[in-house]
């Protein structure tokens, strides 16, 4: 069996007397979605920015692909393989929808200020791959409709589908989803659910998922991590952890 593409061992981070994450361990297996799940403030979104180096763990290991990630700045966990969305939109609302998917590409140019100004040789080339490599994104999210619009302009549920696109425009080895369907009508979750699971399918790309929305997980991720107060309370299949006694209770305060 292969080894896991990403192991997270004992992971602390602290602020001040207050404990984000206490001692939390998971893998991501290749291949697999993995779905992060906990009520707010239970330190969800903190293993993500621990991931792409916006925090710095006091203590712990993360390592993706036998790379370590501890003390990286945030670029060269890009350039490692992390990508991510953000559960608040961080698109270029005047630029249309091409410029900013060509925004996740930015650490595969090469190409100097100069050449990249003239649009010539090497870098009128590289610029030609990286724009076919985006509109293969624009087909895989059906995005065609919107692809010179300027995004301030676009429908949430677009937007939020752009968001997506940016991150799998940097080819990551490993695709963080902060709350992907966060402020969604039902529509526009199903949608979302689909392209999540034709992006699976197509480029068999490993997620980790952070999701409030419990029955698409339950309905998308292979295994569950549960956390509460920066603890992990349970790991499992979907149907082991809904089950759970103590994840019943971190969500419902032990009323089921």
């Amino acid at each position: 069996m292969d080894d896991p593409l990403l192991t997270v061992d004992n992971l602390t981070l602290r602020f001040g007397g207050v404990t984000a994450l206490n001692q939390v361990s998971f893998e991501v297996e290749r291949d697999e979605l993995f779905a992060v799940i906990g009520p707010n403030g239970a330190g969800k979104t903190s293993i993500f920015n621990c991931l792409s180096a916006v925090y710095r763990p006091q203590s712990g290991k993360m390592v993706l692909d036998g790379k370590d990630l501890i003390g990286v700045r945030p670029d060269v966990t890009a350039q490692l393989g992390i990508g991510r969305t953000f559960q608040n939109l961080g698109l270029f609302v005047h630029l249309d929808v091409i410029d900013n998917l060509l925004l996740g590409r930015h650490h595969r140019m090469s190409s100097g200020f100069l050449a990249g100004a003239l649009w010539f040789g090497k870098a009128r080339r590289e610029e030609l791959e990286h724009r076919a490599a985006v509109e293969e994104i624009v087909d895989l999210l059906e995005l065609t409709a919107y692809r010179r619009l300027p995004v301030g302009s676009l429908p949430y549920g677009v937007q939020k589908r752009i968001e997506l696109g940016r991150a799998l425009a940097m080819e990551p080895k490993l695709l963080l989803l902060d709350e992907p369907v966060a402020g969604m009508n039902l529509e526009e979750t199903e949608d979302m659910a689909r392209y999540i699971i034709e992006i699976r399918q197509r480029l068999h790309l490993p997620m980790v998922l952070v999701e409030h929305d419990m029955h698409m997980v339950m309905d998308l991720a292979d295994r569950v991590m549960a956390l509460d107060f920066g603890v992990s309370i349970a790991t499992g299949s979907p149907d082991d952890v809904q089950s759970d006694p103590r994840v019943i209770e971190a969500y419902l305060g032990g009323a089921a």
